[in-house]
């Protein structure tokens, strides 16, 4: 099996689902000499399709059919938020941290990674930042360190497998800013190294332009718009961002779209 449902499908079949056909047979093959087998056989198919559902296996049925699999195991789905101004400050530094990580089967969410940054540089937020990302100074003070939440998100990485070589996953994130521009930049003014599963990503705009055959001028906006999606949240709380990114992405992936990398290797 090639694609990241089959090991779902196969581990169904052995468990609970494939223990109850497997009890049932020598019942049905009674019925079925019996002059009332039609109807009983009928009852019989109710209560198989009650059974099964019990087991969750229509649930995964529905999840594999209605969409076709995805390259990868996993989506990692990032929206930075960091210090900002105008006239813009430089440099910029990441004050908040989320990551969801939507399976690639179903396009639900299965963890969280979300912490929030102290800035080093400039440690007081502006109000232009707070106004915008709904950020206030207590929300950062005290916080860890860029380079503690990065190791932070290297043992949450582990912790949910998505280290081991056999797990197809990639970053996803509504333009190409945090991973090309953002994280590099302020791990390179800290002398950060960056990990290599920082360097490839899906730039969501470009996803939805392909399925869709227009640019989202306005990022999210534009996408919820274009799919009659309810804006979840408020725009710049990266937490929210993610959790609208990842709901565009269900709908795509609903609508028959395959995610690629939309990346250049570095």
């Amino acid at each position: 099996v090639s694609d990241a449902s089959g090991c779902s499908m196969i581990a169904l079949f052995h468990t609970g689902a494939a223990k109850f056909v497997q009890n049932l047979l020598p019942r049905a093959r009674k019925v079925v000499c019996s002059p009332l087998s039609a109807g009983v056989l009928k009852g019989y198919s109710s209560i198989i399709s009650r059974k099964l559902a019990s087991h969750g296996f229509g649930a995964a049925m529905a999840a594999m059919s209605s969409f076709p699999p995805q390259r990868y195991h996993y989506f990692l789905v990032l929206d930075f938020e960091a210090t900002c101004d105008k006239p813009q400050i430089h440099p910029q530094e990441i004050i908040e941290f989320p990551i969801l990580k939507l399976n690639g089967r179903t396009m639900e969410i299965e963890s969280t990674f979300h912490m929030y940054v102290q800035p080093v540089v400039h440690p007081q937020l502006t109000p232009f930042c707070t106004e915008l990302t709904g950020i206030i100074q207590g929300m950062v003070d005290g916080q860890p360190s860029l380079q503690q939440v990065l190791e932070r998100v290297d043992e949450w990485m582990a912790k949910e497998g998505l280290l081991d070589p056999s797990v197809k996953s990639i970053f996803v994130t509504c333009g190409d800013w945090d991973l090309k521009v953002m994280l590099p930049e302020q791990c390179q003014y800290l002398g950060l190294p960056v990990a290599d599963y920082f360097k490839q990503w899906i730039n969501l705009k470009k996803a939805y332009s392909f399925a869709m055959g227009s640019w989202p001028k306005n990022g999210l906006l534009d996408m919820n718009k274009g799919l009659n999606l309810q804006h979840i949240g408020r725009p710049h709380s990266g937490i929210d961002d993610c959790k609208n990114i990842a709901n565009i992405m269900k709908t795509l992936a609903h609508r028959g779209f395959i995610f690629k990398q939309t990346s250049k290797p570095f």
